[in-house]
């Protein structure tokens, strides 16, 4: 664990005045919390090549992204390198290395969901949530992605928030849609 001292900083967290060594205590209770996340998952899934996907996919589902602190855990877990794990993360567009907001909304980008509307629905996200793809609102509700097929061709245009489909969207469904994830309570 890296401990960086620095006399004479004061650091403001959430309002509150915190000194170098609490804000390096926080920094260390936060990586063992994740150190002892990758070790349960690595429990519950096998510490196998072939239980990568599951243990990064249990990690976005409690951090909702992968740090490169996360994925040398993992590698230092199952045995592997680093680079293989790098790779995996970066190869499939669900598993996210950048902070994403609470909600975050993929947008179907295939030739069915265009054909049917897709574009005029992604406006509609835009000038709602005033954010453009690949971007984040200011207070880290929303995040706003295109991706690929997400199984829903025959009911385009369709979205992902979070988890759950929403299909055969209109400007119209989708603002109604938002307008309930907005009056949500955030975590």
């Amino acid at each position: 664990m890296e401990a960086n001292i620095v006399i004479g900083i004061t650091i403001i967290i959430s309002g509150y005045n915190c000194n170098k060594e609490i804000l390096t205590k926080v920094k260390i209770t936060i990586m063992l919390e994740h150190e002892t996340l990758v070790q349960e998952l690595a429990k519950k899934h096998g510490k196998r090549r072939d239980s990568l996907i599951p243990i990064l996919q249990g990690i976005i589902e409690e951090h909702n992204y992968l740090t490169d602190a996360d994925m040398v855990q993992v590698a230092k877990e199952l045995d592997i390198s680093a680079a293989d794990v790098y790779g995996t993360a970066s190869f499939y567009t669900f598993l996210d290395t950048k902070v994403r907001g609470e909600f975050v909304i993929r947008v179907c980008k295939t030739i069915s969901c265009s054909m049917k509307g897709k574009i005029e629905v992604l406006h509609a996200i835009e000038d709602m949530l005033k954010i453009k793809v690949g971007e984040t609102t200011s207070d880290k509700r929303f995040s706003l992605l295109e991706t690929n097929c997400i199984g829903w061709c025959h009911k385009a245009p369709a979205i992902l928030i979070n988890d759950t489909p929403y299909t055969e969207l209109t400007p119209q469904k989708v603002t109604e849609i938002l307008q309930g994830y907005l009056k949500k309570q955030s975590k």
